[in-house]
């Protein structure tokens, strides 16, 4: 996959980040993957957990030395992230992919059950498009970092033990196959292709990748959809990329996710 100068190995010497013009608190560089250390680092996290103010004080600072900011989900591991699996070298690029063809795929693929095309009403086993952009309600890097504070405020949110990690992408969509996460593995071998989507995303609906887990991923959402007819169209897309959100809200599921969408600053997606 492209990538830009990676940053991460000066912290290896300057492990404040001080020559990054940054200020960085004790941390620990990832090189680990599950076919043994990657040749560089894929992410600095820090050690401690992260509190209100951390993503503002240090993203956008990083994001100016190359490095994005995202929450990392520390919860039950005995040492950081040494219980995730990250798999860079099997990732592909983001840009080689179109979030369409991309989504489409994904549609055919869960609607060939007939019984679950009958359950996604208002629409069927034909693919209904992208939902259209929607205007901007915030700025999406202040709203990034709005959710980040609220993540680590909840006692019950869905990032058990969140920790600020500064990783060298392109742009906030590509974060996941930055690092060769594998949350969807058992539903997308190569996470590079829903970066497509996220970049999609990102310019539709002023998205962020704001947080992960094994299997979970958080987004920040700067233009949410503002009628029934829009949050529709976009819980379509979600339904695609992880059909499992969308299908556990019961009977009639897809309109009654996509009434939950309407001014969500956030959406939670997660895979078993």
């Amino acid at each position: 996959m492209a990538t830009l100068p990676n940053p991460l190995p000066r912290l290896a010497t300057d492990p404040s980040g001080r020559s990054l013009g940054l200020q960085l608190p004790p941390g620990k560089l990832v090189d680990l993957t599950d076919d043994g250390p990657w040749h560089e680092p894929l992410l600095w996290h820090a050690e401690k957990p992260a509190a209100p103010g951390t993503w503002k004080a240090l993203g956008a600072p990083a994001a100016r030395a190359g490095l994005l900011p995202v929450l990392v989900d520390a919860g039950g591991s005995c040492d950081g992230l040494e219980d995730w699996v990250l798999l860079p070298g099997e990732t592909s690029y983001p840009g080689d992919h179109d979030a369409e063809d991309v989504l489409a795929e994904y549609w055919e693929e869960e609607t060939e059950d007939g019984e679950i095309a009958e359950e996604i009403e208002p629409f069927g086993a034909e693919w209904p498009g992208l939902a259209p952009a929607a205007p901007l309600s915030a700025d999406p890097d202040t709203r990034a970092a709005q959710v980040a504070d609220a993540l680590v405020r909840d006692p019950e949110s869905e990032i058990e033990e969140a920790h600020l990690a500064l990783v060298p992408a392109r742009r906030s969509a590509d974060i996941p196959a930055a690092i060769g996460w594998t949350g969807p593995v058992n539903y997308e071998g190569d996470v590079a292709r829903m970066c497509a989507v996220l970049r999609s995303w990102e310019d539709r609906f002023g998205v962020r990748v704001v947080a992960l887990g094994p299997e979970t991923l958080v987004v920040s959402v700067a233009a949410p959809p503002t009628t029934q007819e829009a949050a529709e169209a976009v819980a379509a897309e979600h339904f695609a990329f992880c059909p499992d959100t969308v299908m556990e809200e019961g009977p009639d599921p897809l309109r009654a996710y996509a009434k939950d969408l309407l001014g969500s600053p956030s959406w939670t997606f997660w895979w078993d």
